[in-house]
């Protein structure tokens, strides 16, 4: 027995330092850009910077792996090595955006960044889902999240412990920072193993098997997952499926298939468009408008965002294979949706008094907190979830371009729209939105808690047990044993 606890034990710290690899990669982005965010602050015209956020956001997602070529590239080089060229364009962007003699020369940094930033966050998520053993893979998926917000909330700090330096070389010293992670990440991938299922995508059976054994000491166990595995690529049944291109099942999908893509990109979606990068990015624009002058305190009311922002993302990686991923993103949007309304009649009725100053930093707070503890990790872990094998990275990558074209457009529309019906009138179209979230999670989002990979993609696959609703873990054996 105590054999048994001992290697399970080493099985999880295997994983989690894998999750924690590719949940670093992640980091590096947030930690880079949140930083750099305050060098448009001090520009011309806010204009100028609400159109520089917005096309940074568009390049991101344009280059978003050269228009999903991030899903192409980690099923032609696998999981484990595309998040190290995700690393090393990351890390040639972040160099050039420290040491950038002009604006221009940063932006082409920031630009190159992005191509990083594609590549990374589509694969962390991906590679963790497809490592991680069931009843721990929503905590562990979850992980980049919380890295992302350790970065934004670094980005923070460091904005204010730097902010007495002079202003020439504090934001270089900044963005200089952001370097930093990818030391860890070169020693720990020649540590962590490749995804199994991408081996036996590749006919690699014994590698994978060795990677599973890594992660699970009994044998009967890891022979039945590769067996499940090897059924999901493929391999086992070979003429299940019709050979056709990957792109060809996503622009022409089957009916499973289309509600995965429903799920997954809408999912992604409905993240960005409830305003959650205009709270953090304009928040000083926000606690402005609420009545706070000095820029001392927006300074640290921003900061106290961020670390909200991280705190709930723990609670959410608590919680998450316990309670499991619906009743998570109904709190969260539901709870969204209150706090984005009251913020909207804050600002529309309570503008300069002490009050309104009090309740719109606590709306902010506890949008973030509530975004933080479902539909930010969720999203990550749903949209690496429900795709099967053969699409899962291109799929993937697909649902993240939708996610950086959604916040691009928020970002770089922001500031036109708070102008045209002002700030408060903003944050109350947020809260129409995130209602539709809501309901978008009723009808969608189907609870993957305690299910295989491959169960999941038989949960979508089989039409009358989604037309009469949720789909046990029992009626999915049963269904596969049938296949």
């Amino acid at each position: 027995m105590g054999v048994q606890e001992n290697g399970k034990e080493r099985g999880q710290k295997y994983v989690r330092m894998a999750s924690d690899t590719a949940a670093a990669a992640a980091e590096e982005e947030e930690e880079a850009v949140s930083v750099s965010h305050p060098l448009q602050e001090n520009g011309k015209k806010k204009r100028q910077q609400q159109i520089c956020d917005g096309l940074c956001h568009l390049s991101i997602s344009q280059f978003c792996a050269s228009w999903l070529r991030g899903g192409r590239t980690s099923d032609a080089i696998g999981r484990k090595w595309t998040m190290a060229l995700a690393a090393v364009i990351f890390q040639s962007g972040a160099g050039i955006m420290a040491l950038a003699p002009s604006f221009r020369v940063l932006m082409i940094g920031r630009f190159l960044a992005g191509i990083g930033i594609g590549f990374g966050v589509m694969i962390a998520p991906v590679y963790i889902a497809e490592i991680a053993p069931t009843v721990a893979r929503g905590s562990l998926t979850s992980f980049p999240e919380i890295f992302i917000n350790l970065g934004i909330l670094l980005g923070y700090v460091s904005n204010y412990g730097l902010s007495g330096l002079p202003s020439h070389i504090s934001w270089r010293i900044m963005l200089a920072v952001g370097i930093l992670p990818s030391i860890f990440i070169a020693f720990a991938l020649f540590i962590i193993p490749e995804s199994p299922r991408w081996l036996v995508m590749q006919n690699r059976i014994d590698e994978a098997r060795i990677v599973l054994l890594k992660t699970n000491e009994n044998a009967s166990e890891v022979e039945d997952r590769l067996a499940e595995i090897q059924e999901a690529a493929g391999f086992a049944n070979a003429e299940k499926y019709e050979e056709k291109s990957v792109w060809h099942e996503i622009l022409n999908p089957t009916p499973g298939v289309r509600r995965m893509l429903i799920t997954g990109c809408g999912i992604q979606i409905f993240q960005q468009i409830t305003g959650i990068d205009a709270t953090v990015y304009y928040s000083p624009t926000i606690f402005k408008g609420a009545g706070i002058k000095g820029n001392t305190q927006l300074l640290a009311a921003t900061v106290g965002v961020g670390f909200t922002k991280t705190i709930f993302i723990l609670v959410a990686i608590f919680l998450i294979d316990k309670v499991g991923r619906k009743p998570l993103l109904y709190i969260s949007t539901i709870g969204m949706t209150v706090c984005l309304f009251s913020l909207g009649v804050t600002l529309s009725t309570m503008e300069d008094s002490k009050i309104g100053i009090v309740l719109a930093i606590l709306c902010v707070c506890a949008n973030v907190a509530f975004f933080s503890v479902g539909i930010g990790p969720i999203c990550w872990v749903v949209s690496s979830e429900i795709f099967p094998l053969r699409l899962r990275a291109q799929a993937s990558a697909f649902g993240a371009v939708g996610s950086r074209v959604s916040s691009g457009l928020v970002a770089m529309s922001f500031l036109s729209v708070t102008h045209a019906i002002t700030v408060g009138g903003t944050f109350l179209l947020f809260a129409a939105i995130s209602a539709l979230s809501v309901a978008f999670v009723y009808k969608y989002v189907p609870e993957t808690k305690g299910k295989s990979l491959e169960e999941i993609e038989m949960m979508f696959q089989n039409d009358s047990h989604w037309m009469e609703g949720e789909v046990e873990i029992g009626d999915m054996k049963h269904l596969m044993e049938k296949q």
